[in-house]
């Protein structure tokens, strides 16, 4: 698997760190007691310690609302996953189980108050790109039969023949959504300051633990920044 992320990123964002955690002869059938009870914990820290009025000025998600203005995304309509996850847990909702890797990176993102996504690599044609898009690529949301038309200027994920996540960390594909059936995986951890290198690497290594632990997987971890541009 090889992952590149475009020099026109870091003109935007020269201060983001991208955590891969590639996963390997996953399980992810079923559902693990443990991490629902740990995320059901994290679900009720939060709601004592945030409130939903004020989440916004919060640096960490801040942060996310100012670099989706940077890409012409409005912030109040398109909100990061993470923000997104928090002001769900705010309203009172309790997160879904869908699968376990998606518990799991969505208690890393909740831990840490930074984005965490995936995709089975296995479905993915070519490299997975971080970059900027053209405008007018296809994209076909998660869970979704329509398709949607890409804006010039998002931020995306795509490998070299689809767009697998609009607006950085917005909505990800159905193409390579993560399912009981994945067997490999790479998972992201974006890191956008405050968040500096050694936040994403806590989280990278958090993700990667708990993959080890609850997915009986293996794992190999590493951080893309200005210094250091692609994985393979």
């Amino acid at each position: 698997m090889r992952f590149l992320i475009s020099p026109e990123i870091f003109e935007l964002f020269p201060g983001v760190h991208i955590g891969l955690v590639q996963a390997f002869g996953l399980d992810n059938r079923g559902e693990n007691g443990e991490v629902a009870q740990t995320l059901k914990e994290k679900e009720q820290d939060i709601r004592l310690r945030y409130k939903s009025e004020t989440l916004s000025q919060l640096p960490r998600i801040a942060a996310w609302r100012q670099a989706y203005s940077l890409f012409g995304a409005k912030p109040k309509k398109y909100k990061s996953s993470v923000e997104n996850l928090y002001k769900n847990i705010l309203k009172g909702k309790t997160l879904r189980h869908i699968n376990l890797l998606v518990d799991i990176y969505n208690f890393i993102s909740l831990k840490h108050m930074i984005p965490s996504g995936g995709d089975d690599t296995e479905k993915v044609e070519g490299c997975i790109h971080l970059t900027i898009a053209e405008g007018g690529e296809i994209f076909q949301p998660l869970n979704a039969t329509e398709t949607q038309t890409v804006e010039k200027g998002e931020v995306v994920y795509r490998d070299d023949r689809d767009i697998l996540c609009r607006r950085w960390n917005w909505r990800e594909a159905e193409k390579t959504k993560l399912t009981e059936k994945t067997r490999e995986a790479l998972l992201v951890v974006e890191g956008l300051p405050p968040a500096g290198y050694n936040d994403v690497v806590a989280a990278s290594e958090d993700l990667s633990r708990m993959i080890q632990k609850y997915c009986r997987g293996k794992t190999r971890t590493a951080v893309l920044n200005i210094s250091r541009t692609y994985y393979e």
